[in-house]
C-alpha cells in the first residue's frame, strides 16, 4: 500500500507554530502518513525579498521545528532543483524519488484563487490532487473542485511577518515558534533589523 504524503511549501521566514499546527491538523484530517514542509527559495513575487534570510538559515530553523514531530519532515528538495522553482517540478521530482508514495499538494485559499495561473495546474490536479485550507479574507469556491479537498482546519492569526516584526521591536517570539527555533533566532541575533 502506498504512503500518502502532503506537500506544504513556503519560505518559512521563520517557520512558526501556525505552520506546524496546520500541517498536524491536515495530516490527521486526511489520514496522511506525513507532511513534508518544503522550503522555497526566494520568490520574486514576495513583497519584501530583502527580509528573506538565506536558504541554509531558514532550512536549519525548519529542521529544528520538525525535529520533535515524527510525521513532519523539513525538505530542501526545491533548493536542489533548477530555478525558478515550479511546484509541478517539485512534485514530479518527489514522485520519481519515492515511487511508493502518493503526494498531494496543500495550499491556502489565497493560492487556490489564483491556482489556474500556476504552471501545469491541470497536471497537478489530475496527478496529485490538492487540499485547500482556509485563509482569512479569502473565500473558497467549492464548485471548481475536481480532485480538490477543502480542509476544515482552523485559521491561525499568526504569520512569519508578525514574528519578524515582533523580534525587530525587541519582543520575545516565545509561543510563536518552537523553543529550539526561538533559541536559534536569539543565539544568532536574527530578525533584529526586519
Amino acid at each position: 500500500m502506498k504512503k500518502r504524503v502532503g506537500i506544504m511549501g513556503g519560505s518559512f521566514n521563520p517557520v512558526h507554530i501556525g505552520h506546524l499546527m496546520l500541517a498536524s491538523y491536515i495530516r490527521r484530517e486526511y489520514g496522511l502518513d506525513s507532511v513534508k514542509l518544503v522550503l522555497s527559495p526566494l520568490n520574486p513575487l514576495k513583497e519584501n525579498p530583502s527580509s528573506l534570510l538565506p536558504d541554509d538559515v531558514r532550512l536549519h530553523m525548519l529542521r529544528l521545528a520538525c525535529s520533535e514531530v515524527d510525521f513532519l519532515e523539513a525538505s530542501d528538495v526545491e533548493l536542489e532543483l533548477p530555478r525558478p522553482s515550479y511546484t509541478i517540478n517539485t512534485l514530479r521530482h518527489l514522485s520519481a524519488m519515492y515511487p511508493d508514495t502518493d503526494f498531494c499538494l496543500i495550499i491556502g485559499a489565497d493560492n487556490w484563487q489564483i491556482f489556474d495561473r500556476w504552471r501545469s495546474a491541470d497536471e497537478i490536479l489530475r496527478d496529485y490532487g490538492i487540499i485547500v485550507y482556509p485563509r482569512p479574507g479569502y473565500e473558497i469556491d467549492i464548485r471548481k473542485s475536481h480532485n480538490v479537498s477543502f480542509s476544515n482546519a482552523p485559521t491561525f492569526d499568526i504569520s512569519s511577518t508578525f514574528v519578524r516584526n515582533l523580534i525587530a521591536m525587541g519582543g520575545d517570539p516565545a509561543y510563536y515558534v518552537t523553543e529550539k527555533v526561538r533559541k536559534y533566532i536569539i543565539d544568532n541575533n536574527l530578525y533584529k533589523n526586519a
